[in-house]
């Protein structure tokens, strides 16, 4: 598999979870790791966007290709 086809199922299963509530797991660098909790709020063509669920103002986002090199891990809640 291509590496565009990935990028594609990976954009194709965060739209399907808009509206989610998902628990980020984002690598800041220099060995730092956050993690939060938040809900997909729009998927775009080539980025997501992150409401964090502790502050309602503070929206992150993020590529897809951040998710393919697992510089962002996101695990969906059920």
């Amino acid at each position: 598999m291509d590496g565009s086809n990935v990028l594609a199922s990976i954009r194709e299963n965060i739209e399907n979870h808009v509206g989610d509530k998902v628990t980020l797991k984002a690598n800041g660098g220099r060995r730092k790791v956050f993690i939060n909790k938040g809900i997909i709020e729009k998927a775009y063509p080539s980025i997501f966007v992150i409401r964090l669920e502790n502050d309602t103002q503070r929206k992150v986002t993020y590529s897809y290709s951040d998710v393919l090199t697992k510089t962002v891990q996101l695990v969906f809640s059920v």
